[in-house]
């Protein structure tokens, strides 16, 4: 029950945060999707960044346990189609529909039945696209330092500064 808590506590906090940095807006989303205003990317790339030094934190004070899931290409590369598709279509990823919805507009309800049904569509079709999908490029539990050979505190930083480089670049060009 606590995790749940936790899990509202933070999805709430998070949805405040998309409201305020104003990345629900129909003009953000569309900005996004043709490459001229990166509000949205900086905004997720941020909270990238947050999340992961945040959870190495907890990791290396033995608060917090990884559980990486296997990296398999064929579901990856046929759900960020479906994503991308549906983020087009409508004007809304999953998170910012539930956000839109809760500023009150009610457009994005087409897109939060669309995630019902095509959650629906996923659970009826998994036996299948487990035996076929989900063999595609499959290299299991990995993580960018395992292949490296280095520790998680190598990879952070350069991440970091990548971000902030990008950041300053995606200023410099007003997007």
């Amino acid at each position: 029950m606590k995790m749940l808590v936790y899990g509202l506590v933070t999805g709430l906090l998070f949805g405040f945060l998309l409201q305020k940095g104003r990345v629900l807006r129909y003009d953000k989303q569309l900005g996004a999707l043709r490459l001229k205003d990166m509000t949205i990317v900086k905004f997720m790339l941020s909270s990238v960044i947050v999340g992961m030094v945040g959870i190495y934190i907890l990791k290396d004070l033995g608060l917090a346990k990884l559980s990486i899931k296997a990296t398999i290409l064929g579901p990856v590369i046929l759900g960020a189609l479906i994503f991308g598709l549906g983020w087009g279509l409508l004007g809304y990823c999953p998170g910012t529909s539930m956000g839109a919805l809760g500023e009150g507009r009610w457009d994005a309800v087409w897109g939060i039945c669309g995630m019902i049904v095509g959650a629906g569509f996923f659970a009826e079709a998994f036996p299948y696209l487990e035996k076929t999908v989900y063999t595609w490029g499959n290299f299991g539990r990995i993580t960018l330092p395992q292949v490296l050979g280095v520790s998680h505190w190598v990879i952070i930083p350069l991440f970091i500064a990548g971000a902030l480089l990008l950041f300053w670049w995606l200023e410099k060009k007003g997007l």
